[in-house]
């Protein structure tokens, strides 16, 4: 489910949302059919973020150097993290799956408290369903992450399908909103 999308989508247009929402079922859907390589796929590309990241964060510091000694710390510790899941990816896919799996878990809530937002602005009962169901899945992550680990393909790829489903629902719904916004209204 996309988190950029009002009740009328102002932030972005309905068609974005619509491509982002079937890109993250299309990963879901990916992540069931494939689950070893997947894992050992997402550790890697975590560690490529992170390494980014961090040079990015370094860079920013040259362009807007208030709070520096935070950007820089960040901007190392992610260069070091990067580093060290790019320079032995098997080993970190066992050691960084515990700490994606609580991330996933954070990012659980914090996309279903947004999409509880939505759905209590008109979003509708379906995206409030699929937003508390959101909520439940990253607490249960958070608080058994080892479990998590066992199942964190099967799980992402629920979480994937969950939020791409959600995210063609609102597209839809955005859609439909601003046809009939833009509709003359009848005098009788």
């Amino acid at each position: 489910m996309s988190s950029y999308a009002g009740v009328r989508g102002e932030a972005l247009p309905w068609g974005l949302i619509l491509v982002e929402g079937i890109v993250v079922a299309l990963f879901g859907l990916i992540l069931l059919v494939a689950p070893g390589a997947s894992l050992f796929f997402l550790v890697l590309l975590l560690g490529i973020y992170l390494f980014i990241a961090g040079i990015f964060r370094i860079i920013g510091l040259f362009l807007d150097s208030s709070s520096w000694g935070w950007k820089l710390g960040a901007g190392i510790l992610c260069l070091i993290a990067g580093v060290a899941i790019l320079s032995d990816p098997l080993w970190s896919t066992t050691l960084a799956s515990t700490w994606l799996v609580i991330f996933v878990g954070f990012l659980a809530m914090l996309q279903g408290a947004a999409g509880l937002v939505v759905a209590f602005q008109g979003g509708g009962w379906g995206m409030g369903a699929l937003s508390v169901l959101g909520i439940l899945f990253g607490l249960f992550l958070v608080i058994n992450p080892l479990i998590g680990v066992a199942t964190l393909t099967f799980i992402l790829a629920i979480f994937m399908l969950i939020g791409g489903v959600g995210a063609v629902v609102q597209a839809f719904r955005i859609r439909r909103e601003a046809a009939a916004e833009q509709q003359p209204r009848r005098v009788r």
